[in-house]
């Protein structure tokens, strides 16, 4: 699947940002098992926000030195 540029760069941001929520919502919900679901929710989409920021960080940073190398 192919997603224009914008929306691609913003999808790690864009699962923090859930992350944030459902783990407020977390807090504020008390009926059934909701607390939990959106706990678990929360803590996925924190942690998969990250390693796709982080991957994807190490990723440039890595082409960068492979150019920089060619280059010289």
């Amino acid at each position: 699947m192919w997603v224009s540029k914008p929306i691609y760069e913003s999808l790690p941001y864009f699962y923090l940002l859930a992350g944030l929520i459902s783990l407020a919502a977390s807090m504020y919900l008390n009926y059934w098992y909701w607390p939990t679901i959106c706990l678990a929710v929360g803590l996925a989409c924190l942690v998969g926000g990250l390693v796709v920021l982080l991957k994807r960080r190490d990723h440039r940073s890595r082409l960068r030195r492979t150019a920089s190398d060619a280059g010289s």
